[in-house]
């Protein structure tokens, strides 16, 4: 390595190491006047407005996101994922004015305790799992990404040295404990305002990618049109195939999970779910001092989503365009790694650095988020009521950070496993990331539908057996084909690759349904049949 290309990395290194001090300090900082469990999950309702819309931006612009969208952009080579912000700004209005009010009218610290209320602790306790379950498979399965830029570093460093999954292990390792460490300490203020840098920087970094990127292409513009006018880039895609018969054309909608129909019927019902009976989004929304700021934070953020998921799949389709003037026969095969390659091999000093912070940012804002959420949620959901009903308010506190460390542990188990799925598949991060939420993520949208529509319908009961048959009818009516690892032992330790196909049992004319349809298929099932059943007297009395 050169004398000029070790000062460079030096300079990096610097800038990176400074992020990470600023980050942690801030989120001790913002801990130290944590004196109950309301102020560790919801900051004594004192957050303002904007921090509260930066925060929701910061969680929603994970690194799957930051690397996952321009892998998107580069393997289609068009804005076709950015049409379902159609159907995010649709089910942030529909939240606003649903969800929010009941959630502050309550004083709900889990917003589970919600359908304690409304049902009974049988629906609270399967909706809280299932949000605990989904939520570390979800940030886990994001939390890959963290590895990836770990991994494209190591490659420059050591060019020709082998890179293993257990190279990608420590990478997210590394993401995780420090954002662990915070976030035990900081509670929910430490989330907030340690999101409110990392989305300044994330946008930043996106901003300044797009025009370097176009700068490194001979001919600029001129030949990013030229290349691109081959490609269907349009952002609105029907996926309807004229030329084909009506079953098969339909299927292949269906099939396809970037279409218009993906955007207003998937992404709206996708979006109400995680945005809307999910701890780890509404648990940012209930810091807001009141119902209307909460509401105005998380539209504005809806409309924020479409310049952003633009910006980041502008990015993806230029680094196309990059590499097919200029080929690179080092560039990774992995489409999730191209992005991470470009910066740490091509970006000027200083600002790679500064875009290597807004990477990890991305990573570390949504982590920090869902460990708080875990926490919270566990400790209002089982350690209070079932494991210690008579704890301290000091007592919840420790059990919140020690149960922090443990959802940060499990994140680090998923993250592996996802790891070594993508090396062996090469997919994209970004279904198999959204996917994972919609397995269980549109039955806790029913219930809470059913909780907020109706008065007298519903009880304790059913409700679970609605919800259990919810994710059942996802996995076989989306023929979900799940990729994961087992471990062997024979004749040394050793993962290998299984594959459970929930598709074998429907018939071979039912569409592979596209994973933005998820949620809208759960949630369906699991409301028209809790709809079926009266309250029984014994159910807790209505709102």
């Amino acid at each position: 390595m050169s004398g000029a290309s070790g000062w460079g990395l030096a300079i990096d290194g610097v800038v990176i190491l400074l992020y990470f001090l600023v980050i942690v300090g801030i989120g001790l900082y913002a801990g130290r006047n944590n004196k109950s469990l309301q102020d560790f999950a919801l900051g004594g309702h004192k957050i303002p407005w904007w921090a509260v819309l930066a925060s929701i931006v910061a969680a929603e612009t994970s690194a799957a996101t930051f690397l996952g969208t321009p892998a998107e952009g580069f393997k289609t080579r068009s804005f076709a994922y950015a049409q379902l912000a159609i159907g995010t700004v649709l089910a942030r209005i529909i939240i606003a004015w649903l969800f929010i009010a009941p959630y502050f009218r309550y004083k709900v610290q889990s917003i589970y305790e919600f359908l304690t209320i409304r049902f009974g602790p049988r629906t609270k306790d399967t909706a809280s799992s299932i949000f605990l379950l989904g939520r570390v498979l979800g940030i886990g399965v994001r939390l890959y990404l963290g590895g990836v830029i770990l991994v494209v570093i190591w490659r420059f460093l050591f060019p020709g040295a082998p890179v293993t999954l257990e190279t990608y292990f420590w990478g997210i390792v590394f993401i995780t404990l420090v954002t662990t460490f915070y976030t035990a300490i900081g509670g929910i203020k430490a989330v907030v305002w340690t999101d409110l840098i990392q989305a300044c920087l994330m946008l930043g970094a996106v901003v300044f990618a797009l025009f370097t990127i176009l700068n490194h292409i001979p001919g600029g513009l001129g030949e990013v049109h030229r290349q691109l006018s081959t490609q269907d880039t349009s952002m609105f895609q029907t996926g309807w195939d004229a030329a084909k018969p009506f079953g098969d054309a339909l299927r292949g909608m269906l099939e396809n999970p970037y279409t218009i129909m993906a955007a207003l019927i998937g992404s709206t019902f996708l979006t109400m779910a995680t945005h809307g009976t999910d701890q780890d989004m509404v648990q940012r929304m209930l810091t807001a001092e009141n119902v209307a700021k909460s509401r105005f934070s998380l539209v504005l953020s809806g409309l924020a989503d479409i310049p952003i998921v633009l910006a980041f799949l502008g990015v993806g389709m230029l680094l196309w365009v990059r590499y097919q003037v200029t080929p690179d026969s080092s560039l990774p095969s992995a489409h999730n790694e191209v992005f991470a390659y470009y910066i740490i091999h091509e970006m000027p000093v200083g600002i790679r650095g500064i875009i290597i912070a807004g990477v990890f940012a991305t990573m570390m804002g949504s982590t920090s988020a869902a460990l708080n959420a875990l926490a919270t949620a566990f400790i209002r959901d089982f350690y209070q009521p079932y494991i210690r009903p008579q704890a301290t308010e000091q007592q919840s506190i420790r059990a919140a950070r020690i149960s922090t460390a443990v959802f940060g542990l499990l994140m680090i188990l998923v993250a592996t496993g996802a790891a070594y799925t993508v090396l062996e598949t090469n997919i994209t991060i970004i279904p198999l990331a959204l996917g994972v939420l919609g397995y269980g993520y549109g039955s806790l949208l029913g219930v809470f539908l059913l909780g907020v529509l109706t008065e007298k319908r519903g009880n304790d009961v059913a409700n679970v057996v609605a919800m259990l048959l919810g994710v059942v009818a996802v996995l076989f009516l989306g023929k979900v084909n799940l990729p994961g690892v087992s471990l062997h032992f024979q004749p040394d330790l050793h993962f290998q690759p299984v594959n459970w196909d929930f598709g074998t049992l429907m018939p071979a004319w039912w569409p592979a349904i596209a994973w933005p349809y998820y949620v809208f298929i759960g949630c369906t099932v699991t409301f028209l049949l809790a709809i079926l059943f009266p309250r029984r007297e014994s159910d807790p009395a209505q709102l």
